[in-house]
């Protein structure tokens, strides 16, 4: 099989090679899968160069979510069969023509959902759902600033946020990119962040701020969301694309009511276990359904995965970049 390696932690993935490996074989309750899709998730580009809590022993594959048919069955595996359409982590990545994973790490692929819109779905979803249903707990009305909407992450939250009833303002620095995002998820406003954005938030909530924020982003846009945060709001730190982990002196909070909540979506499973396996139940519900939609932005072969990171790296998707092995 091909795939793509880390043999070495380096910047600009200078580790990262594509060479023929043999494939692997399942063991006890595991599967191979056949990968039809993987999405490019911020976590692999910084596996690559080990910024990421997860560090993995080298040489390594990354990939931490894909789609893709069941090739082979592990000793012991019962609940599914060769040609099953799955979705799910690998631990073995998804970077590569075949994936090794835990059987109980899969899902049916929802049936509306192509394998690049299935492999772009989970991660962000679930992250959406834990920042603003579990930790938020956003009521129906409330006013939800968006930051990074045009991202993986950010589109979920916008998503999942008009489903849930919030009014959601929609928050990039690129005005090309809203314009995207307007038109096909119509967030109830847009603000560009690139000259600074708490003067229009407030004028979009009649003086009173966003009553909950998601931010992907931090640095400078943390230091501003403070600034435009409603009182009793929630202000999620989800993550840090801008490269920049910011601070808050706590009299902010103090004196305007508010709180700064982290999301760690797979921490939050492992940590709260029956939840967690609601939380998933009730993404995948959602897809199966067709209430909300995954943005695909761009298919790629394994041999252009370099385009496909710098795509991501240099902020250029809208949604989610995907690397097909079969094309």
């Amino acid at each position: 099989m091909r795939a793509l390696v880390v043999e070495r932690l380096a910047p600009d993935y200078a580790g990262c090679v594509v060479k023929e490996m043999e494939t692997p074989r399942p063991g006890p309750g595991e599967v191979l899968i056949k990968v039809r899709a993987a999405a490019v998730n911020f976590p692999d580009l910084l596996q690559t160069r080990g910024e990421y809590q997860h560090k993995p022993p080298l040489p390594f594959i990354p990939g931490l979510e894909l789609s893709g048919e069941i090739e082979a069955l592990g000793e012991g595996v019962d609940r599914w069969k060769v040609g099953d359409a799955v979705v799910g982590g690998a631990r073995i990545g998804g970077f590569s023509d075949y994936a090794l994973t835990h059987a109980l790490a899969l899902r049916p692929k929802p049936e509306r959902l192509s394998f690049s819109e299935a492999a772009a779905y989970g991660a962000a979803y679930l992250t959406a759902y834990v920042a603003l249903v579990r930790r938020a707990e956003i009521e129906p009305g409330e006013w939800l600033l968006v930051h990074g909407a045009a991202g993986g992450v950010g589109l979920a939250a916008v998503d999942l946020g008009k489903l849930l009833g919030a009014k959601v303002i929609a928050a990039s620095a690129s005005g090309e990119k809203l314009a995207v995002v307007q038109r096909e998820y119509a967030p109830d406003a847009v603000v560009n962040v690139t000259d600074g954005f708490r003067e229009r938030v407030k004028q979009f909530t009649g003086g009173r701020g966003a009553d909950v924020i998601y931010d992907p982003v931090g640095g400078d846009v943390f230091d501003e969301s403070v600034r435009c945060i409603a009182f009793n709001g929630r202000l999620l730190v989800v993550g840090f694309t801008s490269g920049r982990i910011p601070t808050v002196s706590v009299n902010m909070p103090l004196i305007k009511g508010f709180s700064v909540m982290g999301v760690r979506a797979g921490e939050y499973g492992r940590q709260f276990p029956e939840k967690g396996r609601e939380n998933a139940k009730a993404v995948w519900d959602l897809a199966n359904e067709g209430k909300i939609r995954p943005r695909v932005h761009a298919e790629l072969p394994l041999d252009a995965w370099r385009d496909a990171f710098d795509l991501l790296a240099d902020r250029k998707v809208i949604g989610k970049a995907i690397i097909r092995p079969d094309l």
